[in-house]
C-alpha cells in the first residue's frame, strides 16, 4: 500500500491509500490535537476509515448522474405545463373570437382554419402535451425510485460520512 499526504493543515492530514488488488481507495483523516483540544466539541473524531471501492464509486457517479437527470426533467415539466397552460388559455380566447378563420401555428408556419377545426388541433395538441407531462412524470419517479434504492445502499455503507440530500 502506497500513502499520499494529498492535503495538510496546521491540525490535520489527510491520507488516501490504494489497495492495488482489491481496486480500492481508502480515505483515512487523522486529526492530530492537544489534549485540551481533544474535549472540545468541534473536534471531529472520525469512528473508523472510510473505504470506498470502484463499485462504490460507480454508484455514487450513478447516484449524481440521476440526481442531474431528475433536475433536467424539473425542468422540462415546467416547460410542458407552461405550453399546456398557453394551449388552454388558446383555447378559451378562440371561443369569444367571432371571426370566421382562426390562424394555427403548425411548426413555423401559421395555418387558418375555422373554429370547429382549430378547437379540434388545441384539443389534439392539449392531449399531446398532457401525454408528454405525464411521461416525464413516469420517467422522472422511477430515476427517484432508483435513486432511493442507491441512497439506501449508500447510507447503509457509509452511513453519516456520505450526504446525498437536496439542498432546496
Amino acid at each position: 500500500q502506497t500513502k499520499f499526504d494529498s492535503f495538510r493543515k496546521p491540525d490535520v492530514h489527510l491520507h488516501f491509500s490504494r489497495d492495488r488488488k482489491s481496486k480500492s481507495f481508502q480515505f483515512s483523516p487523522n486529526i492530530m490535537s492537544s489534549k485540551t483540544d481533544s474535549k472540545n466539541k468541534g473536534t471531529f473524531q472520525p469512528d473508523s476509515d472510510v473505504h470506498i471501492t470502484i463499485d462504490d464509486q460507480m454508484k455514487i457517479n450513478k447516484f449524481a448522474n440521476f440526481n442531474a437527470k431528475v433536475e433536467d426533467l424539473k425542468e422540462e415539466l415546467k416547460v410542458r405545463q407552461n405550453e399546456l397552460k398557453n394551449l388552454e388559455e388558446a383555447g378559451d380566447e378562440i371561443e369569444l373570437m367571432d371571426e370566421d378563420t382562426i390562424p394555427f401555428l403548425i411548426g413555423e408556419v401559421f395555418v387558418s382554419h375555422d373554429l370547429p377545426r382549430t378547437q379540434e388541433l388545441l384539443a389534439e395538441a392539449k392531449e399531446k402535451k398532457k401525454q408528454e407531462i405525464e411521461n416525464i412524470q413516469k420517467l422522472s419517479k422511477d430515476i427517484q425510485d432508483k435513486m432511493g434504492d442507491l441512497k439506501a445502499h449508500l447510507y447503509g455503507r457509509f452511513g453519516s460520512n456520505i450526504y446525498l440530500e437536496n439542498d432546496e
